[in-house]
């Protein structure tokens, strides 16, 4: 007995990684507000630096902007990706309805996302690990989504533009270098030394 493939597999594979790492950073920054809120005025274990830190984030509106944590949308938003991840591997099928809710959720947690790195570099003016553990899986899960909804007829039923939609799955990692950079450039912009405190961070 033989068994096919799934055909996206290696999106399936993404989103379970993307999930299990957005959904433990998204526990750190749970655990870390519940720290704070049992001993006000300490700092964090994620405090390395003025500039580098999740206390700042955690105790502005920021980060309860629906009224509650910030974390908790990610540790039930990443367990939903890690159900459609598993579903994928299984060679599961949606129907395109579901297909087109799960891309509307990745992109509103894609927006979301932006819009935080701006508060964060641009009005807060401090980096958070854990924060930007999120961002960089966020990332790549939206523009591997985007286009997987091409290629899987989900946003169109022509054959051509699926055709090359599943080419250009292969430029997904370069895509997300370019945002990387960026946000690289807008922190130098605002006077933050991102890769130098991420490298004082690991090194």
């Amino acid at each position: 007995m033989t068994t096919q493939r799934p055909r996206y597999l290696g999106y399936g594979i993404w989103l379970i990684i993307a999930s299990v790492l957005g959904w433990w950073a998204a526990f750190q920054l749970t655990l870390e507000k519940f720290f704070l809120l049992e001993n006000p005025g300490s700092q964090t274990s994620c405090y390395v630096s003025v500039m580098l830190q999740c206390d700042k984030n955690l105790g502005s509106w920021q980060g309860e902007v629906f009224g509650f944590s910030n974390p908790i949308l990610g540790l039930t938003g990443w367990m939903a990706v890690l159900v459609v991840g598993v579903a994928v591997v299984g060679a599961v099928k949606f129907p395109r309805w579901f297909w087109a809710l799960f891309g509307l959720g990745v992109t509103a947690a894609f927006a979301f996302v932006c819009w935080l790195i701006f508060q964060s570099i641009f009005v807060l003016a401090v980096l958070c690990p854990w924060c930007m553990a999120t961002w960089a899986v966020t990332i790549p899960t939206f523009f591997a989504t985007g286009v997987h909804l091409v290629r899987n007829g989900t946003l169109t039923t022509s054959a051509t533009a699926r055709a090359r939609a599943d080419r250009m799955m292969a430029w997904v990692p370069l895509a997300t270098i370019l945002a990387y950079a960026i946000i690289v450039a807008m922190a130098q912009l605002a006077g933050l030394d991102l890769l130098g405190e991420v490298a004082g961070m690991v090194f």
